[in-house]
């Protein structure tokens, strides 16, 4: 394996004959062949596995094929995308190349001929990838990691702390690409996992990570088409943590795929050509996109650092919304399009600011799509519709709101690994809007994607907190909202005065909630009420205090640590009748999503004279 392009190195094809009797794996090791059979293109592709084979057994690794040639001076980059039947990495005589397949340079996007050929026009630094095609997967490598690309860098990085990407020399004489066929990538039903800020800035917070979500994905079996994407801040800062990360997902059941954040950059780079050389280097293009079933996932890098300041902005930059409109040009009109980047498009908590420059364009290029957008960064779960509507966002929606569904993804590192240790191995990590740390999924049938958000530690059934927000905490979270992490704990939190509980609300937290959500209240098995949201999402402001506050949240991460939770935008509360007698109380909560998800919890309370 050739560390700099993430790819395999050959000589010329003319020394390559009978090179099919073996399998050279990215670490060298050498094993029989493997029997493989390829469909037509248009048929369904054959099983890879049988039902009692895992992941480990079944992964197709490999590596790009690399021929190298005698041209120093090349102006196009030429090669062939194949079905790799035999699972060797390079194409055997019996091996179709395969058409219509959609191969970048990062600017221009191009599609194979007949013969499973292309060729693009080659730039000094470039990232060379084809987009894996729907009843295909690409490699992996040892590690998980997907790998469908190379990297041209003639010269190599700058000199850089962690090191780059080492000098590739001239263009390959052909730049190959890999593919076996996948029942996984072509069923209309997919299971995409997304993993935000992992964010892990030494080992031991690498092993908060192994113990949470990991261990979650490990016992996971429903991802090994679409696999699992990570949006960003892959690390914190250290970019030696690469070596953790892969660590990490060499225990997952999927090709694993990466973009890069703020905190995943060279910051001692001097042009910001080259931000990104080490996480290239380690983990693969900045920018790419994939299909699985009827999904084409398109993976933004939106950080943009000037290399001059610690300051960043929320850009693509000219050479990669050109390659957005090419890409998304070459997409069927039939498909469903998963936007994701790092920074979200727009949010709430940030509404008034935070927003990715290029923001008009990108609806453009995506009108008339079936679209939903993805983004990480903040640490918190947003879950914003079609037709939402905040303040700061009118100077560009006008009154007309969202035109797509824009899902921001709780972290892996919840608040940064923070707050109070747990047996199961890591933080509470509680983030700034109440969501504990998690990993989202997006379950595909056909082109309707549903979202779901499984907490750290559990299986996906716990969508929500419960809790009581009554004068007595308001006054405490006042007096310590500046005091995270040291605050005294508030005494008998889920106690209320019966001559305060009209000033008392029970508030759900409804992690995933959105537009179209309810919230429904049974307090001692009476008659359901309706709770009501604390942000409708129809122009206003954002609310922030202690009224607008999440009381379970702040009670853990005051006296502990974690974010101070004062704004959110899945917030219900409901006031609690003022005729409640002294004594302890029930409430039964039910939360149903846009989708018609029931989710049921209850909370036990006492009134007091």
């Amino acid at each position: 394996m050739n560390p700099v392009s993430g790819s395999r190195t050959r000589s010329p094809r003319s020394a390559r004959l009978g090179v099919g009797a073996l399998i050279v794996t990215l670490s060298g090791a050498l094993l029989a062949p493997v029997a493989s059979s390829a469909a037509p293109a248009n048929s369904t592709a054959p099983e890879a596995s049988s039902a009692t084979e895992g992941w480990d057994e079944t992964a197709y690794r490999g590596g790009v094929d690399v021929v190298e040639g005698p041209d120093a001076d090349r102006k196009t980059v030429t090669g062939t995308v194949f079905v790799d039947r035999n699972r060797s990495s390079a194409q055997d005589g019996n091996e179709r190349g395969l058409a219509g397949v959609s191969v970048s340079n990062g600017r221009a996007v191009t599609t194979t001929d007949s013969k499973g050929r292309y060729e693009l026009p080659v730039e000094d630094n470039m990232t060379v990838f084809v987009t894996q095609p729907r009843g295909y997967q690409v490699p992996v490598d040892d590690d998980n990691v997907a790998q469908f690309h190379y990297h041209h860098l003639p010269e190599g990085s700058p000199q850089l702390r962690y090191g780059g990407l080492e000098p590739t020399g001239p263009v390959p004489d052909e730049l190959n690409f890999p593919l076996t066929a996948s029942t996984e990538t072509r069923s209309p039903e997919q299971h995409c996992a997304i993993g935000a800020d992992v964010q892990t800035y030494n080992p031991k917070e690498a092993e908060y990570a192994r113990a949470g979500v990991f261990a979650d994905l490990a016992e996971r079996n429903d991802y090994a088409g679409c696999g699992v994407l990570f949006i960003g801040d892959v690390v914190g800062d250290d970019l030696s943590m690469f070596d953790e990360t892969r660590d990490l997902t060499a225990t997952l059941n999927g090709p694993a795929r990466f973009l890069p954040g703020n905190h995943d950059l060279d910051f001692d780079s001097p042009a910001r050509e080259h931000n990104f050389d080490t996480f290239r280097a380690q983990l693969g293009p900045e920018y790419f996109s994939y299909d699985a079933g009827k999904a084409h996932v398109v993976a933004l890098s939106t950080i943009e650092y000037p290399g001059t300041t610690s300051k960043y902005t929320y850009g693509l930059g000219e050479r990669q919304l050109e390659w957005l409109r090419n890409d998304i040009a070459a997409v069927p009109e039939d498909r469903a399009i998963v936007l994701a980047g790092h920074s979200p498009l727009l949010e709430f908590w940030y509404s008034d600011s935070h927003r990715t420059k290029q923001l008009r364009e990108i609806y453009d290029i995506l009108e008339g799509r079936e679209v939903i957008s993805l983004g990480g960064h903040t640490h918190m779960s947003e879950n914003l519709r079609e037709g939402d509507l905040m303040a700061g966002w009118k100077d560009l929606l006008g009154e007309d709101g969202l035109p797509f569904t824009h899902l921001t993804v709780g972290a892996v590192s919840g608040h940064w690994y923070a707050g109070r240790q747990l047996d199961a191995g890591y933080p509470t990590a509680v983030q700034r809007d109440g969501t504990p740390p998690g990993v989202l999924t997006l379950d595909i049938k056909n082109t309707k994607i549903t979202e779901r958000y499984t907490v750290r530690g559990d299986d996906g059934a716990h969508q929500l907190s419960l809790g009581l927000n009554t004068p007595r905490y308001r006054d405490w979270f006042t007096a310590n909202r500046s005091k995270v992490g040291s605050a005294p704990e508030l005494a008998e939190p889920l106690s209320v005065s019966r001559d305060e509980l009209a000033e008392t609300w029970l508030t759900t937290n409804f992690w995933m909630g959105s537009t179209g959500s309810t919230v429904q209240v049974r307090v001692d098995g009476g008659s359901a009420v309706e709770a009501e949201r604390t942000q409708q999402l129809r122009g206003e402001d954002v609310r922030i205090g202690a009224e607008w506050s999440d009381p379970t949240a702040n009670l853990e991460t005051l006296p502990h640590g974690g974010g101070l939770v004062e704004r959110t935008m899945h917030l219900w509360r409901l006031e609690l009748p003022s005729d409640l007698a002294v004594g302890e109380h029930t409430a039964e909560v039910t939360a149903t999503d846009v989708h018609g998800r029931e989710f049921t919890e209850s909370l036990t309370f006492e009134v007091t004279e």
